[in-house]
């Protein structure tokens, strides 16, 4: 199959998002929209890759970021207690300082956004109450018929055996966030590409994170691909589905 490395035509998030769950986190559900159609998503998806050369010049327009960053507060999570801060580094000198702990990856200055997703160390007891009073806010229930879900996750996540290991949870709630990221991007014609090859405890310095409980745990640049990336064009590898897929 012929892969795409044009422009693609310009999009208009908004009409996907009626009402921007960043800025109104409180509203209600809305009825379905018209689903993406099939031919389109699956087109969207291979023509994504992991961008190696951002075209420097070339800013994502604030409405598709907006409705980047909407995509990412309604990231789904375990229990949904969201245990993650995403960070945009908007500064470039800052970037640029975050350019040698980054093993020199130019997508780290040159991309037109840069998100560090990030954990909140240790998440117990507290974060969870944080998470309650949150249910009660948004849908008016009292908060002592919530005190059996709070029981429940307070003994899974800070009391039972998840807790000796609950950084790595995060972790794991975090990546959920940054393949939604990517998929979104995608959809909308954004190019992406997640960075692990990172030195997270410079992260952590250069940007304040400690000082916060938070730890840098993947980043993600976001733009639009130079158009002499060589990368853009070579073939996607995966495994056919039958070897990847399992049926029972």
């Amino acid at each position: 199959m012929t892969r795409r490395t044009g422009r693609l035509p310009p999009r208009t998030p908004e009409s996907a998002f009626r009402r921007d769950p960043a800025r109104n986190p409180d509203g209600a559900r809305l009825a379905m929209s018209t689903p993406t159609g099939l031919d389109s998503l699956l087109a969207q998806l291979r023509w994504r890759y992991a961008c190696k050369k951002f075209d420097p010049t070339r800013r994502i327009e604030p409405a598709t970021w907006s409705a980047l960053e909407a995509a990412l507060v309604l990231t789904p999570s375990s229990y949904g207690l969201q245990p993650w801060k995403f960070v945009v580094v908007e500064t470039a000198a800052v970037r640029e300082q975050l350019l040698p702990a980054s093993w020199n990856q130019r997508q780290v200055v040159d991309a037109s956004h840069l998100v560090v997703l990030c954990i909140q160390k240790h998440f117990g007891a507290a974060g969870v109450d944080r998470y309650v009073r949150r249910i009660a806010a948004v849908t008016g229930a009292a908060p002592e018929s919530l005190e059996k879900f709070r029981g429940m996750m307070v003994r899974d996540i800070a009391e039972g055996p998840r807790s000796w290991k609950i950084n790595d949870w995060a972790a794991n709630q975090v990546f959920i966030a940054l393949g939604n990221l990517l998929t979104c991007a995608a959809v909308l014609g954004i190019d992406a590409c997640p960075i692990e090859g990172f030195e997270p405890a410079k992260y952590d310095q250069i940007l304040g994170l400690a000082a916060h409980g938070l730890a840098a745990t993947v980043v993600c640049a976001l733009g639009h691909r130079a158009a002499d990336d060589k990368y853009a064009a070579q073939p996607k590898v995966r495994f056919a589905a039958d070897e990847v897929i399992v049926r029972r």
